[in-house]
C-alpha cells in the first residue's frame, strides 16, 4: 500500500461514535509510506481525540505494515480570551436577545421551565434556540422529544441543531453514542465544549437563545456571564428552604457580576389532589416569592407540581405545546412577567 492508497483508505474510517469519517473531519496530516513503515500525523485538538483515532488506525491497519508511526500535531484551538461580566464577549452574535435559566441546586425542574419559555417564546412568533449547557446532566433532548437524534453537518462543516416544537435545539447529549454514556470532564473541557456550541452549530438568526444552565454558580455560569451579553436571567426554585437558600446564592453571583435578573420561578409549588381537590403545600409555602421580595427582583409565577405535566415531560411533550390550558398559561404567563422586566432587543 502506497502513500496515497493509504490516505484514501483512512479518510473513509468512521470516528468513533459519530456518523463522520476522519477525513470529513478533516483529522489528518502528513502521511507518508517508506519501505513499509507507515508514518501518519493527527491533527487534533485533545489528548483524547488522538487516542481514538490512533485506536481505530492500529485496528485497521496493523497488520498491513511493517510499523506504524502515528503522531499528533496539535490544531490551533479556539479562542478562549475570556472577556468578564462587565464587558462580556458575544460568542453568539446571531442571537439578538440571550435568557439564562438556572438554579442553586438540581432538581427544581430548571430543564423544563427552560423548554416551555423557549416554545412559549416560539410561540409568539420568534425564532429561538435552546442550549443544553448542562453538560454533566443533560436533559433537554428527552424534554423535547429529540432524544434519539444525534449531531449532523452541513456543507460548511457547521453542527446542524436538532429541531422540534418550533426551536432549535443543542446538547451534548445528542453527541454522546448512547444517552446513558457518562461524560467524565473536568470543568475546562466542558467549557470548551460549550464555546463549541455556540460558535460551531448552524444556528441561523435567532430572536432569542434560550440557555439552560447547570446548577450551582461554578465555571459554567462564570464562562456564560463572560461570553455572552446575557439579557435577562430567571432562576429557577422550589419553595423549600433548602432550595431557596441555593438560589439566594446564586442570586447573589448574578448580581455580583452584573446580569440583570428577570425574576424568579417557583416550581413545585403546591400540589392538588385529583380526587379530592385539596391543595397540599409539600415543599412549604411562599419560598420564591420571599425569596424575590428579599433581593428585590420580581417574582415571575409559580408552577404547581402536576402529575400530568411530570408525565408529559418524560415523555418529551411539553405542556406549553401538548397540556391543557391551564398548563400552558402557567408558563405563556411567566414569559410575559419576564418581557414586563427585560428590555429585550427585538
Amino acid at each position: 500500500m502506497n502513500s496515497n492508497e493509504l490516505k484514501n483508505a483512512l479518510q473513509s474510517l468512521k470516528y468513533p461514535g459519530v456518523e463522520r469519517t476522519i477525513g470529513e473531519l478533516k483529522l489528518l496530516g502528513e502521511i507518508k509510506v517508506v519501505n513499509n513503515t507507515a508514518t501518519i500525523e493527527l491533527l487534533t485538538v485533545s489528548d483524547e481525540s488522538y487516542l481514538n483515532v490512533k485506536k481505530i488506525i492500529e485496528d485497521n491497519f496493523s497488520t498491513d505494515f511493517d510499523a506504524l508511526n502515528i503522531t499528533k500535531r496539535n490544531t490551533a484551538k479556539k479562542d478562549m480570551n475570556y472577556g468578564n461580566s462587565a464587558t462580556p464577549n458575544n460568542r453568539a452574535p446571531y442571537a439578538k436577545n440571550i435568557i439564562a435559566v438556572t438554579s442553586g441546586k438540581g432538581g427544581v425542574g430548571k430543564s423544563t421551565v427552560s423548554v416551555n419559555i423557549a416554545i412559549a417564546l416560539a410561540q409568539k412568533g420568534y425564532k429561538v434556540g435552546i442550549l443544553d449547557a448542562d453538560v454533566y446532566g443533560p436533559n433537554i433532548p428527552r424534554l423535547t422529544n429529540t432524544d434519539l437524534q444525534r449531531i449532523a453537518w452541513d456543507d460548511n462543516n457547521k453542527i446542524i441543531p436538532a429541531q422540534n416544537y418550533g426551536i432549535k435545539i443543542m446538547s451534548v447529549a445528542l453527541t454522546t453514542p448512547t444517552m446513558d454514556t457518562p461524560l467524565v470532564w473536568r470543568s475546562s473541557v466542558a467549557v470548551n465544549a460549550l464555546i463549541q456550541f455556540l460558535e460551531d452549530v448552524a444556528w441561523g438568526e435567532l430572536d432569542f437563545m434560550v440557555i439552560d444552565m447547570p446548577p450551582g454558580t461554578g465555571d459554567v455560569q462564570l464562562t456564560i456571564a463572560q461570553e455572552l451579553p446575557i439579557s435577562a436571567a430567571v432562576l429557577v426554585t422550589t419553595p423549600q428552604i433548602v432550595a431557596t437558600d441555593d438560589v439566594s446564592r446564586a442570586i447573589m453571583m448574578f448580581k455580583d457580576i452584573h446580569v440583570k435578573m428577570a425574576g424568579v420561578v417557583e416550581n413545585m409549588s403546591y400540589f392538588v389532589a385529583p380526587d379530592t381537590q385539596i391543595r397540599y403545600d409539600i415543599f412549604g409555602i411562599g419560598g420564591g416569592e420571599r425569596i424575590a421580595k428579599k433581593y428585590e427582583i420580581p417574582f415571575l409565577g409559580a408552577i404547581p407540581l402536576d402529575i400530568q405535566i411530570r408525565e408529559a415531560s418524560d415523555k418529551g411533550e411539553p405542556p406549553v405545546t401538548l397540556g391543557n390550558d391551564t398548563q400552558k398559561k402557567y408558563f405563556q404567563d411567566i414569559v410575559e412577567n419576564i418581557f414586563k422586566n427585560s428590555n429585550f432587543n427585538l
